[in-house]
Formats: C-alpha cells, structure tokens, sequence
C-alpha cells in the first residue's frame, strides 16, 4: 500500500503518451511540492502551464487534491485553469470523491504526489495508478520534515534521494 507503481523527477513527464500506454485517462495532483513548491504564490511556472495545456489537448483530466486550506486550492486552481478540491484530508479522503466525479474507473486515474503517506497511500487504497514524484522544494511543514525519514525507511533509500 506504501508503494507506487511509477517514480519520477517531475510531473512534466507524465506525457500524454506515457498516461495513454497505461491506459489512464485522467490525473489527480498533489498541489505543494509536486505541482507548485510549498507556500508559494505567483504565477505558475511556464513549463507546468505547457504540460497541463498538452494534458488538455488529448483529452485527459486533472484535478487537484489536495491537503492545502481552501483558499490555497481555490488560488492555484483558478491560477492553473484546473478544478481542485481541499482540504481533503489525505490519505483517507478526497480521491474517491474526485474519481467519482471524473465518472472513471480507479485504474484509468493517476494519483501523483510527493509524499508515500498522503497522495501514494491515498492512491492505493482507492486502487488508483500511483506516482511519486520528488519533492519540488526542502521547504516542508516539521510534521512533513519527521515523515520523510520514515518514507525514506519504506522506500529502502538514504533520506533525501529520490531518483
């Protein structure tokens, strides 16, 4: 349950033709240090805005789910030109809900996040295609800093690395 079934550097590579080989339609996104590092306001990187723009273009979904207060959600969502829901409460809630709406089976959704205990957990328990993507930013909450060492234990890495 711990662990996903992809690893990447960044959600730029979930191109539409990596999601179409596995047959997934549809993508929910972790918003803090997966899609936008954390705490941050602006606007968004270019690069991000291209990879959702060719998401778009072939047809696949995204979300954001997310653990962020409302008005973080609500802020990026409106700045990405994606729908987003949060506060969720990760891992237990949140995606259900979002792949019910998409009207999608689990397996034609992709959960992505930075973190095993939140999005890859989460994803798994709804029976989701789950990534794990390395953090964007060392910038953390402290409770966020302390789970790291232990998903760094699951995933059987020195803490810090990723890929």
């Amino acid at each position: 349950m711990l662990r996903p079934k992809a690893q990447l550097t960044s959600v730029t590579q979930l191109t539409p033709q990596w999601l179409a080989e596995r047959g997934l339609r549809a993508v929910l996104l972790d918003l803090d240090n997966t899609l936008i590092p954390y705490k941050t306001y602006g606007e968004p990187p270019k690069k991000v805005l291209e990879w959702l723009e060719a998401l778009r273009e072939t047809g696949i979904e995204v979300r954001l789910v997310s653990n962020a207060l409302s008005g973080r959600v609500r802020y990026w969502s409106q700045k990405l030109g994606v729908p987003g829901y949060g506060p969720v409460g990760k891992p237990w809630f949140g995606y259900a809900g979002a792949i019910r709406d998409l009207e999608l089976s689990p397996q034609e959704v992709a959960v992505v996040g930075d973190q095993v205990f939140t999005d890859i957990l989460g994803g798994n328990l709804v029976g989701a295609y789950t990534v794990l993507v390395t953090p964007l930013s060392d910038r953390d909450l402290m409770y966020t800093r302390l789970v790291r060492k232990l998903e760094a234990l699951v995933l059987g890495r020195k803490q810090g690395t990723y890929l």
